[in-house]
């Protein structure tokens, strides 16, 4: 028992490396659909804009549609390129990797 708020200690602290590495390789990603185009804005948990992100856009049957890359701001906007359920995925650099699905009812709305 005299070991166990030493445990409990080192336990905690062990979460919380595993947390900030988890953190580490986070990106966020967001889409939307305005008159017939998908916007995408993609950024870092600390607010850092994704610069030159590889973006991939699939269907729903995962046949890839379109790629390109974010602007500066981490911007990519696109024509929507068939109404279907669409997931965007972009690559960040570094493991950094994240997706995001817009479904048929969005897009059909988005027009």
């Amino acid at each position: 028992m005299k070991n166990l708020p030493r445990i409990c200690c080192l336990a905690l602290l062990s979460l919380l490396l595993v947390a900030g590495t988890a953190l580490a390789h986070k990106v966020n990603l967001f889409a939307y659909v305005e008159g017939g185009t998908v916007y995408t804005e993609s950024y870092f948990p600390d607010g850092s804009r994704v610069g030159g992100g590889k973006v991939q856009v699939y269907d729903g049957q995962d046949s890839m549609l379109l790629e390109g890359t974010t602007d500066q701001e981490g911007l990519f906007s696109f024509p929507v390129p068939k109404i279907d359920d669409l997931t965007i995925v972009i690559e960040a650099g570094m493991g950094h990797k994240n997706s995001f699905r817009l479904n048929r009812a969005e897009l059909e709305g988005g027009r």
